[in-house]
């Protein structure tokens, strides 16, 4: 028998022990772009869509639940995208992410567009809005685990908080930029449509930069390297791992690794990961509550039902403010004071409490967005402390995985929460908002007692 090769053992081995360099500087602005592009979508889609509503005659209620059957499928797919993430390679569902998010908001806009004009009545515009929308749920639900696990792999324990930090700070961003651009891209033929053409054409351009100028990750032949233990994996839990030679990650430095075998499936009822998922699905349910609130409440407390399309302005002014709260809080706080995911998710609460309780009592347009902006402040803390802190319960190899869960905890927030916000808003405004503080105090509590420390979390476990 043929003796291996020791000068081919011996840089298998180096590549084995070496740890991924950072992600390049490109390579992070494109995954940057693909969060922010959908998230202005989505966020000028919902400073216009209150104004939609009175325009075609519908109670506020039934524009909450369009979104609902959407978002049931993006708890269902992301899950089953993020597993596939880990077999087809990151960038190919970061690609599907996209064309969801293309064509569902072409068709939207499409459909709303009808409405307007009166081609369809507002329930049919309803019925048909909420199945274009559906495959934002169930294609684009395929990006944001492709995009989290990416930098999740590539990225030390100690550094992860930090590097999901600016990954969310993606999404914060672009709810800066699509509330700010909504009321200027109601052109004249399209009206309050128009953000809805405007953003599908922008994630065409940004689907062609991925193609063009993101490598490819697919995994290569399992046989073709030498198995070893993940840096950075868990003590508890080591698994034989594949280096990748592919000539592309030599050149960049960049040591891809791949399992022989994959992880066994992560459980929703993991002791490491129930107390973050039920943090998450707690605090996301307070977050969605207030969001489907908020731009009928501008519309109420400013007299604007009369003049919905005068209602895009101040709904934008309020959203853009809250936002860059949210911005302050995931580019300024949590790095300033180097706060861990346990910190992020307790002090997060407790602000949003203080922020929920100001926006309530508001009555003019200074007042709203001063209470909006303290609550955003708090969950743009909890955000990434619970995203953070889910990520760094498990190991390395499963990262695909909890992306998946921590996806699908985002979207489950999102199936009834709003319209359950905007139903108990519209019986009576104090139960709207109680429900809502009773959700943040039961993330505290909850999170006090059982999240892990910080100091257990962030620290490398080789």
């Amino acid at each position: 028998m043929a003796d291996a090769d020791p000068t081919q053992t011996g840089l298998s081995t180096l590549a084995a022990a070496k740890p991924p360099r950072p992600i390049s500087r490109e390579r992070l602005v494109l995954l940057f772009a693909v969060m922010l592009v959908t998230a202005a979508g989505n966020t000028a889609m919902q400073s216009v869509m209150p104004s939609i509503g009175t325009a075609l005659g519908v109670q506020d209620v039934w524009i909450s639940l369009a979104y609902s059957w959407s978002a049931l499928l993006w708890v269902l797919c992301a899950p089953i995208w993020a597993k596939r993430s880990d077999q087809r390679g990151r960038k190919a569902m970061m690609a599907l992410g996209m064309v969801g998010f293309i064509f569902s908001m072409a068709l939207c806009g499409l459909v709303l567009w009808f409405g307007l004009l009166g081609l369809l009545s507002g329930l049919w515009t309803l019925i048909m809005f909420a199945v274009c929308r559906s495959l934002y749920g169930a294609f684009g639900s395929a990006a944001p685990p492709a995009v989290q696990a990416y930098v999740a792999s590539r990225t030390p324990r100690s550094e992860r908080t930090q590097a999901l930090s600016v990954l969310a700070s993606s999404f914060g961003l672009g709810t800066v930029i699509g509330p700010a651009l909504a009321p200027l891209l109601i052109f004249p033929g399209v009206g309050l449509t128009g953000p809805f053409i405007a953003f599908s054409a922008i994630g065409v351009v940004t689907l062609i930069a991925l193609r063009f100028r993101l490598p490819n990750d697919e995994p290569q032949f399992a046989a073709r390297g030498k198995t070893f233990d993940a840096p950075f994996g868990s003590a508890a839990g080591r698994h034989a791992r594949d280096t990748d030679d592919h000539d592309d990650d030599l050149e960049s430095g960049e040591m891809q690794a791949y399992p022989i075998a994959e992880p066994p499936d992560l459980k929703w009822t993991d002791k490491r990961l129930l107390p973050w998922m039920t943090a998450g699905l707690l605090g996301g349910h307070a977050q969605a509550m207030i969001l489907g609130i908020s731009g009928f409440l501008v519309l109420d407390r400013l007299g604007l039902r009369d003049t919905p399309e005068a209602g895009a302005g101040p709904v934008g002014i309020v959203l853009m403010v809250g936002a860059v709260a949210t911005l302050l809080a995931q580019w300024g706080l949590i790095p300033t004071l180097q706060m861990g995911p346990r910190a992020s998710t307790l002090w997060g609460m407790a602000l949003a409490v203080i922020g929920v309780v100001l926006f309530g009592v508001a009555q003019d347009l200074h007042a709203i967005a001063l209470g909006f902006a303290v609550a955003s402040l708090g969950f743009g803390l909890y955000r990434p402390g619970f995203t953070a802190g889910a990520s760094l319960a498990v190991t390395r190899p499963e990262q695909g995985q909890v992306s998946g869960k921590v996806a699908s905890i985002n979207g489950a927030s999102y199936i009834y929460a709003p319209a359950l916000g905007v139903l108990l808003y519209g019986y009576s405004e104090w139960l709207g908002f109680a429900v809502i503080i009773a959700f943040c105090v039961a993330v505290f509590v909850l999170g006090y007692r059982s999240l892990q420390s910080d100091e257990f979390l962030t620290r490398d476990r080789t």
